[in-house]
């Protein structure tokens, strides 16, 4: 045993160094209000505070850190997209990735695994034909690969062709990885909060005031708070929050599902999506298999998990990996998704003069949160909108230049 944890322990008082605020009252104006501490609002508020030199912020949360999307999340990260505005967006977010945790000098557990896609019929093909030569051009490690190299990368996949839907080819991409979910936000939490942040949790935000096309006080169940500005980042509950600023969003939200095996021996690392049997998965470091697909047919604002989803899952996996049919299901959960008709998300400004939004991600939010982290925050410190989310603007709904992503997801919805 280490003799500073032994010393450590025989100790009748310990002197810890707090991680995040402790708990104190709302003070009655912040520069900066962000409704939401998952992963997007902590990193505009670390970026802010690291490198725009704007402390006075207060991240408001209605339960606990990171405890909405972020921690009900696949954790899978890429840049494999359709657009050239979503992959180099995405490219950015995943550069950001593979030095955070030196950033926060504190591991995230990021693991370079790459991410197959798997195509079961020739249009599938030509898509993922498409998808590569747009990918390389802007830079993006991703190409269609033969069934002779999916065996090669994941010899355990069912390469059967008379099963319901055989592969074809594959869409391999590199650079895929995977980072543990809750550490993405206790580090960027643990920054902010040393810069001065307030991270308020069980704080819920129950109305904004808005005068003269202004955002001015934010109500909670905590009291009032007179603001600069505000910065909206709450995932599923999108549409419940802004429309207390009297902002009609165009976005739907579903519950996304996902379950997790029983531990294996390591054997498989990339992770795997097949689109046209709506199931993905990989193995975590735990010898677990995380299991996910598309979001349920329905609107609803719950994080219930059904039994139809789970066979749907469980069906479409064990076609992919036949020896997981004698897996245990450990855990099964969902998430709230916002839907946007675009696929894209909502970034920037909004109807109201200083109401910025981080909306509408649908089911990419995880994979964006250290690129959407720093442009909001560029956003809030400047005024001016960065190049890489302007085609995000809301506006753009009105301007019918939509960024059509459908086409990427790694599980239909």
């Amino acid at each position: 045993m280490p003799l500073s944890l032994l010393r450590r322990g025989l100790q009748k008082k310990e002197h810890l160094k707090h991680q995040f605020s402790v708990n104190r009252s709302l003070k009655k104006h912040y520069d900066v209000v962000i409704i939401g501490a998952g992963g997007h609002g902590l990193a505009t508020a670390y970026y802010l505070s690291r490198y725009h030199g704007i402390s006075n912020i207060a991240v408001l949360e209605k339960s606990y850190m990171g405890g909405g999307n972020t921690a009900r999340n696949t954790a899978v990260i890429r840049s494999n997209y359709l657009t050239e505005e979503g992959v180099s967006f995405y490219r950015e977010s995943l550069k950001l990735y593979k030095n955070l945790s030196n950033e926060f000098d504190y591991n995230i557990m990021y693991e370079n695994r790459g991410q197959l896609t798997l195509a079961h019929n020739d249009a599938a093909i030509r898509s993922f034909r498409w998808r590569a030569e747009v990918n390389q051009h802007l830079g993006v490690k991703s190409e269609l690969v033969d069934r002779q190299t999916i065996s090669e990368l994941a010899p355990q996949l069912n390469l059967d062709e008379e099963v319901r839907y055989p592969i074809m080819a594959g869409l391999w991409h590199a650079d895929g990885a995977t980072a543990r979910h809750d550490a993405v936000a206790w580090g960027y939490a643990r920054g902010a909060c040393s810069r001065g942040v307030e991270l308020h949790q069980l704080t819920e935000v129950q109305a904004v005031q808005v005068s003269s096309g202004t955002a001015r006080e934010v109500h909670t169940n905590r009291g009032k708070i007179s603001c600069g500005c505000v910065v909206q980042a709450v995932a599923g509950n999108s549409s419940v929050v802004a429309a207390m600023a009297g902002i009609r969003l165009p976005i739907h939200s579903y519950p996304l599902q996902a379950m997790v095996t029983q531990p294996y021996k390591p054997l498989l690392n990339p992770h795997l999506s097949s689109p046209q049997l709506h199931v993905y998965t990989h193995q975590t470091s735990r010898g677990e298999f995380v299991i996910g697909g598309g979001s349920d047919p329905y609107p609803l604002y719950n994080t219930r998990s059904t039994l139809d989803m789970k066979e749907s899952l469980a069906a479409g996996i064990v076609e992919l990996l036949p020896f997981l049919a004698q897996a245990k299901i450990l855990r099964q959960w969902a998430g709230t998704t916002d839907m946007t008709p675009d696929y894209s998300p909502i970034m920037g400004l909004s109807p109201v003069d200083n109401y910025y939004l981080d909306a509408g991600w649908g089911t990419w939010g995880f994979k964006a949160t250290p690129i959407s982290g720093k442009c909001m925050a560029e956003l809030v410190a400047t005024g001016r909108v960065p190049d890489l989310i302007k085609p995000f603007e809301l506006d753009r709904f009105y301007r019918f230049q939509q960024v059509n992503e459908a086409g990427a997801t790694a599980a239909s919805h």
